[in-house]
């Protein structure tokens, strides 16, 4: 098994930075504000052939009592309490403060290794910055730089020389079962993080009625049956006016990268709130990466039967282009409609990754145009010969022939249909090529 090692401190101390550092990644938003971290994230990081599992976690208050820093530091704890080893990060040049002094008594319960990391060193005599943090009595600090790696692989080898050497973990992708990446996406406050906690089983994140609760993308493996998910719950994109906080454009910018990398897209919807045209620009940017999408309308319960109609019309007003994409009206909070809503997750990946053979497509080609041809452009009609696939998620139909520069939009979305229906391709966008043959009369 790989050591679970939680990175902890209060706000500001770079304990993202030391993550990403860690992880080689830039998955944890860093920037020069306290607070920014507020859920738990989880990566993976390696020393030599020694693996580890990292958690990021916000600024610690241990005495909180209320409001969202109570929830970041339950969210610290519940790490601390899953960890097999702590790292605890200090600010190097701010000295000791009793909020450190606070967090140290907390660890000391908690009975989990614990090593400190004495942060922002460079440039400093490490004697000097060291000796301040001894009176902490949790053992030797370890003064790094993670801006700039200083110490940082020496702090490694000091926390996993707590633990012997893993025994070699079999290739958990060699089965072929792959995991399906699911982003759950939509405008601020429309229940994302709590859907997320409905599906694991936990307060995997913080759900606080509150807009804008979530800043990064957070990942989380999870199981469900014979199917394996990375679930990623994301923050709420608003529309570009509303977005004034550096902060809020590095947000935008870490959903726009889930919704890029994952195999499907949960687009959620606030019964209790009108249709926006921020919940159509979400819905196009989702169909311009060619993502399957699954359309989940939540807090539907408790909706009188006109407020009901009226969302249902909305939905087919404003987001008539996602008609492929099964639509369900769900609880997160009461766990209404869930099972249905992931059959539709799995039938959306199974539809965006489906083999569609050359001899099948081809026939479904010509079984289309001898029900429907398409228009005539002048004196000729465009003659569409064969197709084969071009791609997965999403699929990619090219279809060979003559003329096809002339075939229109609309004979287009009919042929899609046609394809749809043939191959069951619900829930994944479909993208269909025209390859014209040139003629080999044609001199001028």
């Amino acid at each position: 098994m790989k050591p679970v090692i939680a990175i902890v401190g209060r706000p500001n101390v770079g304990k993202s930075t030391l993550f990403n550092r860690l992880t080689r990644s830039r998955d944890a938003l860093v920037a020069d504000q306290p607070g920014l971290t507020r859920d738990r994230h989880y990566g993976e990081g390696r020393v030599g052939d020694r693996p580890y599992l990292l958690i990021d976690t916000g600024g610690f208050e241990p005495v909180a009592k209320e409001g969202i820093v109570y929830e970041m530091a339950r969210q610290t704890q519940q790490a601390i309490d899953e960890a097999d080893a702590v790292i605890f990060v200090l600010d190097g040049r701010a000295g000791l403060v009793p909020h450190d002094e606070r967090i140290a008594n907390t660890l000391r319960r908690s009975g989990t290794h614990v090593v400190l990391a004495v942060n922002k060193s460079e440039g400093m005599k490490h004697s000097l910055v060291a000796a301040d943090f001894y009176k902490l009595g949790l053992g030797e600090p370890c003064v790094v730089s993670s801006a700039h790696g200083d110490g940082v692989n020496e702090l490694m080898e000091q926390v996993l020389a707590l633990f012997p050497s893993p025994e070699p973990e079999p290739d958990q992708e060699a089965d072929g079962n792959k995991r399906i990446k699911l982003a759950l996406v939509g405008r601020p406050n429309v229940g994302k993080s709590t859907l997320i906690n409905a599906l694991v089983g936990e307060e995997r994140v913080i759900a606080f009625d509150m807009p804008g609760t979530t800043r990064d993308a957070i990942a989380i493996d999870f199981e469900s049956g014979d199917k394996r998910y990375t679930l990623i719950d994301t923050a709420g994109l608003r529309r570009k006016g509303k977005v004034f906080e550096a902060v809020e454009k590095f947000s935008v910018v870490k959903t726009l990268q889930a919704i890029a990398d994952a195999n499907v897209v949960v687009l959620m919807l606030d019964a209790q709130q009108d249709i926006a045209d921020q919940d159509a620009h979400i819905a196009g940017f989702v169909l311009e990466q060619g993502r399957a999408v699954v359309l989940a309308v939540n807090k539907w319960d408790g909706l009188d039967e006109t407020r009901r109609d009226f969302i249902k019309r909305e939905i087919d007003r404003k987001l008539q282009f996602l008609k492929f994409a099964d639509l369900h009206f769900i609880s997160a909070l009461k766990q209404r409609g869930l099972k249905r809503l992931m059959m539709s997750v799995n039938a959306a990946y199974e539809a965006a990754f489906r083999k569609l053979p050359t001899p099948k497509l081809t026939r479904a080609l010509q079984a289309a145009v001898e029900h429907q041809a398409p228009p005539r452009h002048g004196l000729s009609r465009p003659k569409l010969r064969y197709a084969h696939q071009g791609g997965m998620n999403p699929p990619v139909v090219v279809v060979h022939g003559n003329g096809l520069q002339h075939v229109p939009a609309h004979y287009t979305r009919y042929l899609e249909g046609r394809f749809r229906e043939t191959f069951d391709l619900t829930g994944t966008p479909l993208k269909i090529e025209y390859r014209t043959t040139s003629n080999p009369y044609n001199v001028s």
